[in-house]
């Protein structure tokens, strides 16, 4: 049973830091592509980062360049350093994993299987 545990969220102060990480189990981990995602209040889920199998990254624009997602392969756990935290960053964040296939970076959610309970981040201004 795949299962997804994110940990790490909280309440920061605009310009602060957090780092999110999400521990899996039941999954080869090293065979698996890991996402992150977010969801605010009255919006749709989007795409935050995600780190292929492979150890390629890659960023929705409105995070580029404040946040880092890397992956732990012996702990089976990835992670979501966030700088620069902003008011709009303020969301539930949720960890993805899907099976790695094919070239094309994944950047869906419909294309991740597995999906954590979620942590929520709230940025105060």
């Amino acid at each position: 049973q795949v299962q997804l545990v994110e940990s790490g969220g909280g309440l920061v102060q605009a310009g602060g830091s957090l780092r999110l990480s999400c521990a899996a189990s039941g999954v080869t981990f090293i065979s698996y592509d890991m996402g992150w995602f977010r969801q605010a209040p009255g919006k749709e889920r989007e795409f935050v980062a995600t780190i292929r199998s492979g150890g390629t990254t890659y960023y929705a624009d409105s995070v580029k360049g404040r946040f880092t997602i890397s992956r732990d392969n012996a702990k089976n756990t990835v992670y979501l350093q966030m700088h620069s935290l902003k008011p709009e960053d303020t969301a539930v964040y949720y960890c993805a994993a899907r099976y790695a296939t094919g070239m094309r970076t994944r950047t869906a959610s419909s294309d991740y299987a597995y999906w954590g309970q979620g942590t929520q981040v709230t940025v105060s201004s």
